[in-house]
């Protein structure tokens, strides 16, 4: 599990950061959408940590 920053920008979308994974940032239209997306990216930098031994 990993914490998450989720706030609205000015064009008021959700960005959501995950600050343990240095620029993993995404988005969304809505929270929910942005939530699911840092998830899938957090996936896919993991995955890119793991296939780099790192």
């Amino acid at each position: 599990m990993r914490q998450v920053i989720l706030y609205k920008d000015e064009d008021n979308y959700w960005i959501v950061e995950c600050p343990s994974l240095k620029g993993c940032v995404s988005q969304g239209k809505t929270k929910e959408e942005a939530l699911a997306n840092i998830k899938e990216a957090i996936k896919g930098y993991i995955t890119a940590l793991e296939k780099n031994n790192l």
